[in-house]
């Protein structure tokens, strides 16, 4: 695991090496946890926690970014005061080829079919 903020308030992160299929397949079972990476791809951009608008509690939205962070989905650094959360597609498409794309293009997909947000 490796520290990636600059500041004393580094969180863990798998290295590339370390990111398991099963633990990236865990995370975006969830449907909060695929809605958030979901937008993360939408935007292209980082954002911030405060940014998504999710129907739970900020605690439970702090496990839905713990559990991205760990398996490798998401990287999360702080800037400032701010938790930056942004996607590691470069890391995932040389691991997974096609996967995160097929997944999301799914999620797109059932979205439309079940009228879920997204």
């Amino acid at each position: 695991m490796t520290d990636t903020a600059t500041t004393g308030r580094a969180l863990p992160h798998p290295e590339r090496e370390e990111i398991r299929l099963e633990a990236v397949l865990h995370a975006l079972s969830d449907p909060m946890r695929l809605q958030i990476v979901r937008e993360l791809a939408a935007k292209e951009a980082e954002l911030t926690c405060s940014q998504f608008d999710l129907p739970v509690t900020k605690s439970t939205t702090t496990h839905h970014f713990r559990v991205l962070r760990e398996s490798g989905v998401i990287r999360q650094v702080y800037r400032g005061t701010a938790k930056m959360n942004g996607l590691r597609r470069d890391d995932l498409d040389g691991l997974f080829p096609g996967l995160l794309d097929s997944l999301l293009a799914a999620a797109d997909r059932q979205a439309g079919r079940i009228g879920t947000p997204g």
